[in-house]
């Protein structure tokens, strides 16, 4: 796998996945709570890596995807044509920034129990538009390296550490952290539409 993936692992966790790590070290047993998504964040990028280099893996036997140095190899087109795709959705969040609301389901977070967090640490990854792009892109690059699922363990382990961060955040500043935590969730939570376009873009300037 090429070093330009690995910091793709941002994009998987930006947008609503992020915030669903950080309401969850909001809620009364954080701990619990956040362990048990980030062991769904950790099964959902495997899952993913897996599903979409298999996918690829078929797409090979039929179309080669070149090497990943050969900019007009169908493997790259691919990942350009991904890319595109992120800009337009980037154009899409900005143009309507103004009606643009958090998914009804995050606020319900504040009560989830170590099930719901597991679910929606999967459901997260592997439901969200720009993380079937990132997991596509990756697809794609294991591929034209002939490499296999286990050279993905850095992203994906690169993915679970930054949904820790927000609970990592909290054991190491205690009361400073749970004082920020719910005014970053608010903040994070109106402004939803900018979290998107960073996204997007990030992701945009990592594959170029």
């Amino acid at each position: 796998m090429n070093l330009q993936i690995l910091p793709l692992a941002i994009t998987m966790m930006m947008g609503p996945q992020i915030i669903s790590a950080i309401i969850l070290v909001t809620t009364g047993r954080p701990v619990r709570d956040s362990v048990a998504f980030l062991a769904g964040v950790a099964l959902a990028a495997s899952v993913g890596v897996t599903i979409t280099r298999g996918i690829f893996s078929l797409l090979g036997h039929g179309v080669s995807l070149g090497d990943p140095s050969q900019r007009g190899s169908v493997g790259t087109v691919i990942q350009f044509g991904l890319v595109i795709l992120l800009l337009g959705a980037a154009v899409k969040n900005y143009v309507r920034r103004e009606t643009v609301e958090p998914p009804k389901w995050l606020s319900a977070l504040m009560e989830a129990g170590p099930g719901k967090a597991f679910a929606t640490g999967f459901l997260v990854i592997l439901l969200m538009p720009s993380d079937i792009v990132v997991l596509l892109t990756v697809g794609a690059n294991l591929e034209q390296n002939k490499a296999s699922v286990v050279a993905a363990l850095p992203f994906i382990g690169a993915t679970v550490l930054i949904a820790a961060l927000p609970l990592l955040a909290l054991l190491l500043f205690h009361r400073r952290a749970a004082t920020a935590m719910p005014r970053v969730r608010e903040w994070a939570n109106s402004h939803s539409w900018v979290i998107n376009v960073v996204t997007c873009l990030i992701f945009v300037l990592l594959i170029l």
